[in-house]
């Protein structure tokens, strides 16, 4: 792939008449969105609108299940990730992902970086990068003192900061976040949105919640998707706007219902 990194380019990742299928079930369909750079981008809606499904599409995560299968495009940078010339692994490289339940590896806190950085490469100074990554994710202090001990000492919401700064030491352009606090306290869950309002000053992050107060609170834009077709059960993104318009002055009658908790 070619690193564009065009800063002036107001939009980083984009779907384009975007079907996502499973075998011959389709999932998704008809998304068109555009993602702003620098921005947290927040997709919300009822269980099974195919939220994670579209989340997972952006860095061709999909793929890792078989018989899935897209139409349409998703432009990363200008550029097609579908292409056939596109290598998936490199996708990925540049975009990130954090899941749902923290999944630290079982090894020290300071290898869950280390090693990963390795794999993908990195030659230059460990411990400055190993800093640098848990000081991003805003976990520097609370673990400076035992690096060596395992990660999964760590309390849920500091296993899910270690898996972030795991994410970012890659140095991606992207974050993307699947119900990221889904599994956390309320505490953790503020310093995990805290958290990302500092990072999106370096990154971009599109996040998948059910938590409507957490999209209100931590994002900038919105994508509101439902079953476009209840029968065969396919999602689709019904409204995209700035957050604020979503949450006060919503154009679709559904969106209204669902953020004010109306939806059936």
């Amino acid at each position: 792939m070619s690193n564009n990194n065009n800063m002036d380019h107001k939009y980083i990742l984009e779907a384009q008449d975007l079907d996502i299928y499973y075998g011959t079930f389709k999932a998704v369909t008809g998304v068109n969105m555009k993602v702003e750079r620098n921005k947290i981008t927040a997709i919300i809606g009822p269980s099974g609108c195919g939220k994670s499904t579209l989340l997972r599409a952006f860095n061709r995560m999909n793929e890792l299940y078989a018989g899935t299968s897209i139409k349409g495009k998703i432009m990363f940078d200008g550029e097609d990730i579908y292409a056939p010339h596109i290598d998936p692994v490199e996708v990925r490289y540049r975009i990130g992902m954090v899941f749902q339940k923290p999944n630290p590896f079982p090894k020290s806190i300071y290898e869950n970086i280390a090693w990963t950085a390795r794999i993908h490469g990195f030659k230059g100074n460990m411990d400055e990068l190993v800093e640098n990554s848990l000081q991003q994710a805003a976990l520097w202090d609370e673990v400076k003192d035992k690096l060596q001990q395992s990660g999964l000492s760590l309390s849920g919401g500091q296993q899910q900061r270690l898996c972030i700064a795991r994410a970012i030491s890659i140095k991606p352009e992207v974050i993307l976040m699947d119900e990221p606090a889904s599994a956390l306290d309320p505490i953790a869950t503020l310093k995990i949105e805290e958290l990302m309002q500092e990072l999106k000053k370096n990154y971009t992050i599109v996040i998948v919640t059910h938590n409507m107060q957490q999209a209100a609170r931590a994002s900038d834009y919105t994508a509101m998707m439902m079953l476009a077709d209840r029968v065969l059960r396919s999602g689709t993104v019904i409204e995209f706007d700035e957050t604020q318009h979503i949450f006060t002055n919503p154009k679709d009658k559904r969106t209204e219902d669902y953020v004010t908790g109306r939806f059936g």
